[in-house]
């Protein structure tokens, strides 16, 4: 199977997540998609961690559904999940699709709202800049108390050239 790209996802914070211990949590982020599943690293006794980490998934199909789960680090017991959130790319592929290389800096190419289809806390920009698209987005954790994580998404494709997706 041919890759249409990398997909990049930059972990950037998490936001009052859940306590999980006694002393706090020790979050960290799994991101699974079509068998594929990689991970930050973990973040002692903060439940307002900072990662900065970026992973890079091979996109193959870009209808697979892509997750994002908390976790928090146990040493003795099994790792205690801090909740979920699905990463809707579409818009985004959308965005690349619409052919918009050349555009001046800085300009916002669409907003997505939140809504009950995707887990987004806050409008999310798919905004074109130094010559690549990107779309910010502040994720809402379900089947949990509390929690949001901050990421960015940014796909590369598989000729090395910011932009344009053949789907």
């Amino acid at each position: 199977m041919n890759t249409l790209g990398v997909l990049k996802i930059r972990v950037r914070r998490g936001i009052n997540l859940a306590v999980r211990d006694a002393f706090g949590s020790d979050p960290y982020v799994v991101i699974t998609m079509g068998g594929q599943a990689l991970k930050t690293r973990v973040i002692k006794e903060n439940i307002n961690p900072v990662w900065n980490e970026e992973l890079s998934l091979a996109l193959y199909d870009p209808s697979l559904p892509i997750t994002l789960t908390v976790y928090d680090k146990d040493t003795f017991t099994a790792d205690d999940k801090m909740g979920d959130a699905k990463i809707d790319i579409k818009p985004y592929i959308d965005a690349i699709n619409m052919g918009l290389e050349g555009l001046p800096d800085g300009v916002r190419v669409d907003r997505v709202q939140p809504n009950r289809d995707n887990c987004l806390s806050d409008e999310s920009c798919i905004i074109w800049e130094n010559g690549k698209m990107t779309q910010n987005m502040i994720l809402r954790l379900q089947h949990v108390e509390c929690g949001e994580i901050e990421i960015q998404i940014e796909l590369i494709n598989a000729q090395g050239r910011r932009g344009g997706l053949y789907i």
